[in-house]
């Protein structure tokens, strides 16, 4: 008998994508069962066999990437959903899904196995009221500690009254918190500070000018956009929701999202004319986040009000009047609908293009502009440079994705890797830094926003030579759409932060059963602590800009 460690088998794929019946020989005991999702085959694995299951699909068949994890409670049972991909093909899925008794919801943590499982079981038993067997720290992560029930679940009592206890006389330095040989001291950062983005409340532990520890702590802006998309119609009323949850403005991207989900739940096939305005949008929306992201960045790093933020705002404000011309708004777009868009570009169609290729043909020399104030700027550079490291290992762990993963040397954009919409007919380049720092992620949005320019202006020269009799902006969608009931399906597109998913499953009825928002800023928010810890409290600050979140998609 040889001692040397077996090589480990190749993935398992086939020809066509994933040979699944391979992955359930490697899953054995630990998969009971087996179901069809849309997007992916789904196994149902053992409430004490999560992290075997996990493990053998992420270690022996490559499935590195858990996008995301949606809970739902049924008449009969809790259900956990943990969404596979890969990083070098996310159009290989599956997933693995893990029902629990109605009467005792508790399964095993996948935190050991995905760290960015930690912040999504933490919202599963928030909201849902899943619990989590071996999970580090579960506790309620959007909702206050005090809260009673668990708004997701059937038999939540909406009108029930809750009753958070003051503490009217209750020192804020208890005992324990304090000592003549205390080397550390806690820092409340936020919720209402400017460098929070939003209203983020960051705990911090510092060891005199060095962070020990950093706990983001988020809930303070939780709107419910799950709930009440369950609510909603998925013709009508579901699309105005998606612009309120990046509101940088990524409208469009956020629209897209849903209607990727929707059309594939519902069989929609989108006109190629349609697909080709979706893809100028959307370009036009991913440089008016970025062109925000970088000038608010600027004034995190340089604490004035700069003259980099006004340039900044300036292009923006050029990208939104572009947009207000295409939708009729400057933020909440409402411009997509199932099967297409609303309306065509407006008229004169000349003066529409004419307008918008000025705009792309001068981002050159606008960027030329930044990287003079910015980048070559030397106190950008000792701020930025070797600052909030992420190594690629932990960004997969985390499942950070969009520039943030970009910035780590992680080649991944759904854009080219999962094509949709036009992206797959124009040229354009999947931009990538390897530097790891707070600097390669604002290299990383500074060049995407020339790529962005590259795609608006190839969309403009295919909508300027279209037959005028084959514009069709819309598909013959039915008045209501009402998917077969349990058809389960999670869509994501690249939104301006990153892999914007949803998961949808259907009842039946014209509204759906579940709908779950994987926001990649929840993501790329969670790997803060690991990129702060160790360094200056000042350079927590530039981690948290490099990050770019919106606090309104992290909460939902």
């Amino acid at each position: 008998m040889s001692t040397q460690k077996p090589e480990p088998e190749p993935p398992a794929t086939a020809e066509d994508g994933v040979d699944y019946d391979r992955l359930e020989e490697l899953l054995g005991d630990a998969a009971v069962g087996r179901e069809s999702h849309l997007n992916a085959e789904g196994f149902v694995v053992r409430a004490d066999a999560v992290q075997d299951a996990l493990s053998t699909l992420r270690d022996e068949a490559g499935f590195d990437h858990l996008s995301c994890v949606s809970a739902q409670e049924y008449q009969d049972r809790y259900e956990s959903i943990y969404h596979l991909k890969k990083y070098d093909d996310p159009t290989q899925e599956v997933s693995v899904v893990v029902p629990t008794a109605r009467d005792d919801p508790v399964s095993q943590s996948a935190e050991p196995v995905f760290r960015t499982a930690d912040w999504h079981e933490r919202e599963a038993y928030d909201l849902v009221g899943v619990e989590y067997e071996g999970h580090p720290d579960l506790r309620r992560i959007l909702l206050p500690e005090t809260w009673q029930g668990h708004p997701l679940s059937r038999d939540y009592n909406q009108e029930k009254p809750q009753i958070v206890t003051l503490e009217e006389h209750a020192n804020p330095i208890e005992d324990h918190q304090t000592g003549d040989d205390a080397d550390t001291m806690f820092l409340n950062i936020g919720p209402h500070h400017p460098a929070t983005h939003g209203v983020l409340h960051i705990e911090t532990v510092l060891d005199g000018e060095q962070v020990a520890d950093v706990n983001p702590d988020v809930g303070y802006l939780h709107r419910c956009e799950e709930q009440m998309a369950q609510n909603g119609t998925y013709r009508y009323q579901i699309m105005p929701y998606p612009d309120r949850w990046d509101y940088g403005p990524g409208g469009l991207l956020n629209e897209w999202a849903y209607a990727r989900a929707a059309e594939d739940l519902a069989d929609i096939e989108v006109p190629e004319y349609a697909q080709v305005i979706r893809t100028m949008g959307a370009e036009l929306s991913r440089i008016a986040c970025h062109l925000l992201a970088v000038g608010t960045f600027a004034l995190d790093i340089y604490g004035d009000f700069t003259a980099i933020f006004m340039y900044a705002m300036r292009d923006r404000e050029n990208v939104q009047n572009i947009l207000e011309d295409l939708t009729g708004q400057r933020m909440m777009f409402n411009y997509l609908r199932l099967g297409g868009v609303v309306w065509d570009i407006p008229e004169p169609r000349d003066e529409f293009f004419a307008k918008t290729r000025e705009f792309v043909n001068e981002i050159p020399e606008s960027l030329e502009e930044y990287h003079d104030l910015i980048t070559s700027n030397e106190i950008f550079q000792v701020r930025c440079v070797d600052t909030g490291h992420l190594d690629p290992e932990t960004a997969k762990d985390y499942g950070v994705t969009g520039p943030v993963a970009r910035g780590s040397g992680i080649d991944y954009d759904l854009r080219r890797d999962d094509p949709y919409g036009y992206y797959d007919e124009l040229d354009w380049d999947v931009v990538t830094e390897d530097g790891c720092d707070n600097y390669s992620r604002v290299l990383v949005r500074m060049r995407e926003v020339e790529e962005s320019a590259r795609i608006v202006e190839q969309c403009i020269d295919l909508l300027e030579e279209w037959p005028e009799d084959d514009r069709q902006v819309q598909a013959n969608v039915p008045r209501t759409v009402k998917p077969e009931a349990d058809t389960e399906v999670y869509r994501a597109v690249e939104g301006a932060k990153g892999e914007l998913g949803i998961y949808i499953r259907a009842d039946g009825t014209d509204t759906p059963g579940r709908f779950k928002i994987r926001s990649p800023c929840f993501h790329n928010l969670s790997v803060l602590s690991e990129m702060a810890q160790g360094e200056l409290v000042a350079d927590l600050i530039a981690s948290l800009g490099s990050l770019d979140v919106i606090l309104g998609e992290v909460d939902r």
